[in-house]
């Protein structure tokens, strides 16, 4: 019998917004949050999603760590398992070292690679375990899948997971040497897009076996791998279609189920099309469809643990978010959400996709009595 999976606890920081109140607020309101920015790119102006912080990304982890742990009264996360999902690690502590030293021989490998950030984690509290993915920008998606499953099987009790990526010089000039940044805030779905934006943040979940009259359930996972193409989906949304057609599977769901997409939607378009044309494949009963990656801008490998986030605010709420700049649809046929607006919603499903043809789609539920 697999055990049920509760999200108990939740927090996040994002360009959008300091918390998860402030980040559903800026999605609702349709928040201009995105900065243009000249540091990056030579000679470009690219459009990022940029926190304003006076101290690091990772200690402004450790206030929220330690905030999870004081309001959950919990006394250590000895019996705990931390899991992390991030595309980039450390790169940003290692282009400070080096821009600032001009000498690769004073940066710190143990602060470097992917698992920097439970290295750094571990200095201030001890965890029974932890393991860190970094899948491009399905990280914390596959993390939560992970956490899900040793939940479910009875592995551990509790899983930490946490989402998380800090703009780079590395990350956001590969994005631009594809070819693929926006020089304004994204418009994802719009026939008139530019491209992506590239963000930083981070997203915090606490799943427990354990449920409380504020859980929010996360019900399926789904994984695919189309191998398309090193960047570049399959146009049809072969990948995309399994990952959402294993989620429902896994969650004991059809897709007339399902109440809310939030959708990868970056605002490229080989992106877009084909998530779009997955989408029409599976959900004939067309639920509402947003991507909400205009207003954080693209978090790499903490975007699937931000969005996460938001698809348990729908559900807490009770409310579909919008899409904030969809002037001109190239794909008709499906149920967008231009508005925000109040119904009732059961089961909500976030996709991730990633370079390589990695895919993941979460599904999140409204807890049962039983």
């Amino acid at each position: 019998m697999k055990k049920r999976v509760f999200i108990n606890y939740f927090d996040t920081i994002s360009c959008a917004g300091d918390n998860p109140d402030e980040l559903f607020s800026s999605i609702c309101e349709k928040k201009d949050t995105i900065s243009l920015d000249t540091n990056y790119v030579k000679d470009s102006v690219v459009a990022i999603g940029k926190i304003k912080k006076e101290i690091p990304l990772n200690e402004l982890l450790l206030q929220r760590v330690k905030k999870l742990q004081k309001e959950l009264s919990l006394k250590d996360f000895r019996n705990t398992l931390l899991v992390i999902g991030s595309s980039v690690g450390g790169m940003s502590e290692t282009e400070n070292v080096y821009f600032k030293d001009k000498n690769y021989k004073n940066i710190d490998y143990k602060k470097h690679p992917i698992d920097s950030i439970a290295y750094f984690l571990k200095q201030h509290f001890s965890f029974y375990d932890d393991i860190s993915f970094s899948t491009a920008c399905t990280s914390s998606a596959n993390a939560l899948g992970y956490a899900k499953e040793v939940i479910e099987k009875n592995i551990y009790e509790n899983v930490l997971v946490i989402g998380i990526d800090e703009l780079s010089y590395t990350t956001v000039c590969g994005f631009s040497a594809l070819s693929v940044l926006s020089s304004k805030p994204c418009t994802p779905f719009d026939k008139n897009r530019v491209g992506m934006n590239v963000a930083e943040g981070f997203g915090i979940l606490f799943l427990e076996t354990k449920k409380n009259r504020n859980s929010i359930e996360l019900l399926g996972v789904g994984y695919s791998s189309d191998a398309h193409h090193m960047t570049q989906p399959h146009p049809m949304g072969l990948g995309a279609v399994a990952s959402m057609q294993n989620a429902l599977k896994d969650a004991n769901l059809s897709s007339i189920d399902i109440d809310y997409i939030n959708a990868h939607g970056t605002g490229t378009y080989a992106n877009d099309f084909s998530e779009l044309t997955a989408i029409k494949e599976i959900f004939k009963s067309k639920p509402k469809v947003s991507s909400t990656k205009s207003t954080t801008g693209h978090a790499l490998g903490a975007a699937g643990a931000i969005e996460a986030i938001i698809c348990c605010m729908v559900l807490k709420n009770q409310t579909i978010v919008p899409n904030k700049e969809l002037n001109v649809i190239e794909i008709d046929g499906l149920n967008y959400s231009f508005s925000t607006q109040k119904q009732e919603i059961k089961y909500t499903l976030s996709n991730s996709f990633a370079f390589g043809g990695n895919n993941t789609s979460l599904i999140f539920g409204i807890c049962n009595e039983d």
